[in-house]
């Protein structure tokens, strides 16, 4: 399904080159609008409420920029292919939501020249470890916008019904071992611990990170990383999670099995805390376990809004987005993400928050770490034979041996 749409993209950008190379007038004419205002095209993958919401700010900024106009362009599901068109073709929004920075890089603008003529306190106030996943090539380009690290879901109903205290912030990985088994019941079906059987290799990597190990190291190679020994642990430890059944492997992150009300523990991000609450779990959560000699470490999931390189209105579109990411804009989102600039986070008293502050000590604990999707070139190729070991090694079916299957995607 990737190669096809990889195919298809690459298709919508030759014939949309094409086409640019007789048409480039009539894209130059909508630079301005009717009354002469700059027009900045701003893209968004969000749908739903959030675009309404996107589009209130949006009014809000252009009622306070008598010389800009801002128009939204919500694309939904339809993101990455308009986002790879546009850039194909050289008329890509002037700013766009972004993520997948190591596929775009080329054709975004690097912000670290705007940032510096902010001040120091501007970029200082973003916490630091977002920086890392919002840049490529030692340039920043994004602007952070939103996050989420990950954390260790619980239902206290289960807690409470086996006796067994809520775990509690510099727990370890066998902390959480014994305590699944105890909350595991066969009569009751209810089990102590789930995880994704066919995990994201993106989302994996920080459980390797825990154990002092990771995909690959600073150049890429997946071999002596990938399988070496602390990197082979994680995976058994998983797998005897599953085969002692003390945990069971699910579809999903086991969000869905939580508002079942049958598993007390799994992990994930912050996108489980209304979910749940409206499930009506009684819930908490609690910072990632360490292993043995190891660390509690997180991945992020990280949004930012990037200006684009061929824009002709560089400096309107940077003064958008610093309007975006400021105080009132990421303080009208809190009810959609978790707030990136730390004087919010003082100001809502986050820090305070039993359920959101665990994100942000997460967040504190992970900086200085990079996935390996921004340092391998062929990402998607290693992604996809990454998830064909997880399946191998997971598969209850299969439950290959973890070396064996490993050592054959480094090979």
């Amino acid at each position: 399904m990737k190669l096809v749409k990889s195919i298809l993209s690459l298709f919508i950008v030759s014939a949309l080159l094409l086409a640019g190379c007789s048409s480039t007038s009539s894209k130059n004419d909508g630079d301005k609008t009717a009354d002469g205002k700059v027009k900045i095209r701003f893209a968004t993958w969000d749908v739903g409420d959030d675009v309404k919401l996107q589009q209130g700010l949006i009014d809000k900024f252009n009622e306070t920029h008598k010389n800009i106009k801002v128009v939204l362009e919500a694309y939904g599901s339809d993101y990455d292919t308009k986002i790879t068109a546009g850039m194909g073709a050289k008329d890509a929004p002037d700013v766009m939501y972004m993520w997948n920075y190591p596929q775009y890089k080329d054709a975004l603008e690097p912000l670290d020249s705007y940032i510096e003529k902010e001040g120091a306190e501007y970029k200082d106030n973003f916490y630091e470890t977002l920086w890392n996943y919002n840049s490529a090539d030692g340039k920043v380009l994004g602007l952070p916008v939103g996050y989420t690290t990950h954390v260790v879901y619980y239902n206290k109903a289960l807690f409470d019904k086996a006796g067994v205290e809520y775990p509690k912030a510099g727990w370890t990985w066998e902390d959480l071992q014994e305590t699944a088994k105890k909350l595991t019941n066969k009569d009751t079906k209810e089990t102590g611990f789930a995880f994704s059987g066919k995990p994201d290799p993106y989302d994996f990597e920080m459980y390797l990170w825990g154990n002092n190990a990771s995909y690959v190291d600073k150049d890429g190679k997946l071999k002596g990383n990938l399988d070496s020994k602390k990197s082979v642990e994680v995976f058994k430890m998983f797998q005897n999670m599953a085969k002692n059944g003390t945990a069971i492997t699910t579809e999903g992150s086991g969000d869905t099995e939580m508002k079942s009300g049958k598993v007390a523990m799994f992990v994930y991000g912050a996108w489980g805390i209304n979910p749940l609450k409206d499930a009506g779990i009684d819930y908490g959560v609690v910072e990632l376990p360490k292993f043995k000699d190891g660390k509690s470490v997180s991945i992020l999931s990280s949004s930012g809004i990037s200006v684009s390189k061929d824009s002709k209105h560089k400096k309107e579109a940077f003064e958008f987005i610093k309007f975006w990411t400021s105080e009132e804009a990421n303080k009208a989102r809190i009810d959609f993400e978790l707030p990136v600039l730390k004087s919010v986070v003082k100001s809502e008293q986050l820090e305070q928050d039993e359920i959101r502050s665990v994100f942000y000590s997460m967040l504190e604990k992970s900086d200085g770490y990079t996935p390996s999707s921004f340092i391998v070139d062929d990402w998607s190729q290693v992604s996809e034979n990454l998830n064909l070991a997880f399946e191998e090694i997971f598969n209850p079916s299969t439950m290959m041996d973890p070396k064996e299957a490993l050592s054959s995607v480094v090979e």
